[in-house]
């Protein structure tokens, strides 16, 4: 079924494009949107932006505007609009709200010394969220499109982009189903948005601070066969249980294992890294491979493998690390540090562990920590643009 006359006028209004081009675009099914026909609505009442990034809480201060694109199976991508944040209006039997069809990503936009604003790695998240889409029943799109509307919505408030070397620019892209149905099935009909908001560290404890964990096996975040290599947000609205468990228990996040042999999965939303003297008497960075699904492809775990393999000074390997290797590891001295990461927090030290009602001190921060602190330098140079290097991606440029 094509648009109607009237939004294709609309369309132009707000347009670029020929004449032409938009009632051929009109009259077809649309894959993807595109940055080009975005329509500008701008907030009549910006709101005051913080006195200092650097203590704002994590995802609560959010910028003066959104991205929106709604899409039906019949029409496809309808025009994207960024506009003054708003509440969005959903039927109570929406599918997003009945059966969780939801998916989300996260991506940071720093500024530099220059003025300039980087993306981290943008590519990468579009990579994640279109196969998740895929797995969660919503529509794909153009991943590259929807870079440069993200890049949009940063340039329209680009002044809630941190001027500070320790905050950053969160940016939440997100789609969920709403289609108006009891029945469990695809959707008909979904909104993709995206909102950002400026943040500081995301532990209370500060930037580069080590965090406690409790490891208890009971609880299991994602089993094989499931979704827990993807970003959908049920898994992770199941978690706060267990995170309210482990603050009970003195403990800041969850360490999650998996099966009987107690195989250490992620930290919390985190990915997990050990760096030790393994069974072999070699320097190893340590992770859990991707290949049984329970773990997500982080975007910054990609990075530090990527960083690690290019200094070549030990063995970097995905493998699987159990509860017994750290026990065991830690009773021979061979544990040296162990970190989680993520991209809200980017690399955090880990120092402690509670497991079957006994604390692990973790040496983290007794060995420097010399990897993940430098990991964590490496990361921040390139994404407030101290280094130059690809995975910078410009927004903005200086202005």
């Amino acid at each position: 079924m094509a648009y109607t006359w009237m939004k294709a006028v609309q369309i132009l209004k707000f347009s670029k494009s020929t004449p032409f081009a938009l009632v051929q675009q009109c009259m077809a099914h649309r894959d993807s949107f595109k940055a080009s026909e975005i329509e500008y609505h701008y907030t009549s009442n910006p709101k005051p932006k913080p006195a200092n990034s650097d203590f704002c809480k994590f995802g609560t201060n959010f910028t003066d505007h959104m991205l929106m694109v709604d899409w039906d199976d019949v029409k496809g991508w309808e025009i994207p609009v960024i506009k003054p944040i708003e509440d969005v209006g959903l039927h109570p039997a929406a599918s997003v709200l009945q059966f969780s069809t939801e998916l989300y990503e996260g991506l940071k936009a720093y500024r530099t010394a220059r003025n300039r604003i980087n993306i981290f790695r943008p590519m990468e998240n579009m990579k994640r969220m279109k196969y998740t889409a895929e797995r969660a029943c919503l529509p794909v799109f153009d991943k590259q499109e929807v870079i440069n509307c993200i890049c949009e919505l940063v340039r329209v408030d680009k002044e809630w982009v941190p001027y500070s070397q320790k905050a950053s620019l969160y940016i939440r892209p997100f789609m969920i189903g709403t289609e108006i149905s009891l029945a469990l099935k695809r959707p008909n009909t979904a909104k993709f948005l995206c909102i950002m908001c400026p943040v500081g560290p995301y532990f209370a404890t500060g930037t580069f601070s080590p965090i406690s964990l409790l490891a208890d096996p009971s609880y299991v975040r994602a089993g094989k066969g499931g979704v827990g290599a993807y970003k959908l947000g049920s898994n992770y609205g199941p978690t706060i249980m267990v995170q309210a468990e482990a603050a009970s228990r003195g403990c800041q996040q969850v360490l999650w294992l998996y099966g009987k042999e107690e195989k250490i999965t992620e930290v919390g939303t985190m990915n997990f890294f050990m760096f030790w003297i393994n069974e072999n008497g070699d320097k190893e960075l340590a992770t859990m491979p991707l290949d049984e699904g329970i773990v997500l492809s982080g975007v910054t775990r990609r990075s530090l493998i990527d960083l690690a393999r290019q200094w070549g000074e030990f063995k970097v390997t995905e493998r699987k690390i159990t509860m017994n290797d750290v026990v065991m590891g830690l009773n021979e001295n061979r544990v040296l540090e162990m970190f989680g990461t993520g991209t809200a927090c980017v690399v955090c030290p880990i120092d402690r562990i509670l497991y079957k009602d006994t604390n692990l001190h973790i040496p983290t921060m007794e060995n420097g920590p010399y990897v993940a602190g430098r990991f964590y330098k490496e990361l921040a140079d390139i994404q407030y643009g101290r280094v130059s290097h690809e995975w910078a991606y410009t927004t903005v440029e200086e202005y």
